[in-house]
Formats: C-alpha cells, sequence, structure tokens
C-alpha cells in the first residue's frame, strides 16, 4: 500500500487509505490515468498524488488543509497543483473510463426488471471572489434565480435506483460573448485537451448534452430512459436525444412552447 501521510492518524483513517488503495489496484486506475494523458516526467508519481487528492474528501479535508498546509505530505503543493493543470491530461476521458469500469461492475447486481436510467443535471459552480479567471461569466442559478459570477458544471449519471455513477462532465462558461467577464489568457497546442475544453465551455449546455449521452451510449451503457429538469425541456433539446434515448422530464411552462 502507499501511504500518502495526509494526517491518517487514526485507524480508521489508514483503513480508509487502504480500502481506497484496494479500489486503485481493483480498477486499474493507474493505467487509465496513463492512457488519459495524465502523466509526469519527474518526481513524485502520478498516481500517489491522484490518490492523495481522491482521499481528500473521505477524511473530511478540502484541498487547502489537505494538501496547501499539510506538512505531513512526503510531496509538495506545486506537485499537486502541476498534476491537476496539466493541458494534455484528458480528465473527462478518466471519468468516462472509470464510470463505464464500475457500471460493468454493477450492472451485472441490477434485476432484469429494473429500469436502469442517465440522469442529466447542472449545478453553479461560484466563483464570485474571482476576476481573472479564464471564461469567467456571469450564469444564472436555477437554485436562487439570480445570476452569480462563475460557471455552470453539466454532469451526465447512470442510475439503477440504487447506485449513481457519473460518466461525463462539462464545465460550462456562458454561450453568449456579452456575459463572458474574461476570455482565453492562454497561448496552447488547438489539439490538446485544454484547449477542446475551453471551446467546449462555450457552447449551450443542449449541444454538450447530446454529445455526451452519445458517447456514453457508444461505451456500451444499457439505459431505458435520460431524466432532466425542466430547463433541459425545450423541443431542440427533446428532438436530439430521442434520436438515442427515451427522454422523461416536466415540460416548462412557458407560452413559447405550445402543444
Amino acid at each position: 500500500m502507499i501511504h500518502t501521510n495526509i494526517e491518517a492518524k487514526t485507524q480508521t483513517d489508514i483503513q480508509l487509505l487502504g480500502k481506497i488503495d484496494d479500489f486503485f489496484n481493483k480498477f486499474s486506475i493507474a493505467t487509465s490515468l496513463h492512457r488519459c494523458g495524465v502523466r509526469k516526467r519527474h518526481g513524485y508519481s502520478v498516481r500517489l498524488l491522484i490518490m492523495a487528492i481522491f482521499s481528500l474528501p473521505f477524511l473530511q479535508k478540502d484541498f487547502f488543509r489537505g494538501m496547501v498546509t499539510n506538512g505531513d505530505l512526503s510531496f509538495g503543493k506545486d506537485a499537486a497543483y502541476e498534476v491537476l493543470k496539466g493541458g494534455r491530461s484528458n480528465w473527462r476521458r478518466l471519468l468516462l473510463s472509470i464510470g463505464i469500469k464500475l457500471y460493468h461492475f454493477f450492472d451485472p447486481l441490477t434485476d432484469e426488471n429494473r429500469e436502469s436510467v442517465l440522469i442529466a443535471d447542472d449545478s453553479p459552480y461560484d466563483r464570485s471572489r474571482s476576476k481573472k479567471v479564464e471564461l469567467l461569466s456571469r450564469v444564472w442559478d436555477h437554485s436562487t434565480g439570480k445570476f452569480i459570477k462563475g460557471f455552470r458544471m453539466l454532469t451526465l449519471c447512470w442510475s439503477d435506483g440504487a447506485s449513481c455513477l457519473p460518466l461525463d462532465f462539462c464545465l460550462l462558461s456562458s454561450s453568449d460573448a456579452k456575459k463572458r467577464l474574461c476570455e482565453n489568457q492562454k497561448i496552447m497546442d488547438k489539439r490538446c485537451s485544454a484547449w477542446k475544453r475551453r471551446q467546449e465551455a462555450t457552447i449551450t449546455a443542449p449541444e454538450n448534452l447530446e454529445a455526451m449521452v452519445k458517447r456514453a451510449l457508444a461505451k456500451g451503457v444499457r439505459a431505458k430512459h435520460i431524466l432532466m429538469d425542466s430547463w433541459f425541456m425545450m423541443p431542440a433539446t427533446i428532438t436530439a436525444l430521442s434520436k438515442y434515448i427515451n427522454v422523461v422530464g416536466m415540460v416548462k411552462k412557458t407560452s413559447k412552447i405550445r402543444a
């Protein structure tokens, strides 16, 4: 077992880190990291760094307390920042790769009569204190009914009613340039994942959602329906997704939609 030394001072923490290490071994997380471009040329291994970051929520610590101010770590915070900001790291592919492995683990345990579904949802990512973050924009928070400064996290999950697995995600800015407070500030290779993510961030959520559903189904995920909030339920979105899967959701009450 690789010890990450994230203040694992109790027996419970040590057992938890052991289980996380077993999870990384069983599902070949290090191999998935390499295939998705998450690599380092020297220093501490990517597996060690990612495992340390992955352990933080289970140890009830945020990144600042677990990495930045933690003097018990065998590596510095710069090593963690370096692996996270790699421009060629395809985090979307990594999430889908691990999600598919877990899906094939859960699916045989699911009764044939149970209807498995895809779930699409977005959450606000508040960055009110930020000023110069790339593609920072004014986005609408549906829960509060107000505009906030930040991003929206669009997520696609698979569920059998008992388990929920995240399969894909997209961090969205605004498709309206007038609402974007900052534009791209870095010059980078347009073939790398970082550039592609920046381009996708300025595409509307329904367009990104269609691509996410196609990717998940192409990997062999079985789902009878996709469940969505009412704000997704626009005619164009329903028409696009209906080509691949049955759509279930509450239609938005608006004068712009007619039966």
